[in-house]
């Protein structure tokens, strides 16, 4: 289940990851998460980077899918920043 932050609570998070996507088109950034996912402690956040506008879409599915809490997205200058806590 995910629980959507503010845009204020997600800049206050403490991230266990940041994954640098930028650049890469679909399914790059959600490839990436989800390595990214087996190397944090369950309980932790995934901070992902990506300037492809479909990746908050395809990491919010993927996320509730799978079980992981999507906890939303910061638009950045040319890029969003996305946030998922790992849950299993």
């Amino acid at each position: 289940m995910s629980t959507l932050l503010t845009e204020t609570d997600l800049a206050a998070l403490s991230v266990a990851k940041v994954v640098d996507a930028r650049g890469a088109g679909c399914p790059g950034p959600l490839l990436e998460a989800k390595k990214a996912m087996g190397g944090i402690p369950m309980g932790e956040v995934i901070e992902l980077w990506s300037s492809d506008a479909q990746t908050k879409t395809d990491v919010e599915a993927w996320a509730g899918k799978v079980g992981h809490g999507f906890l939303g997205s910061v638009a950045a200058q040319g890029y969003d920043r996305v946030f998922v806590r790992r849950a299993k």
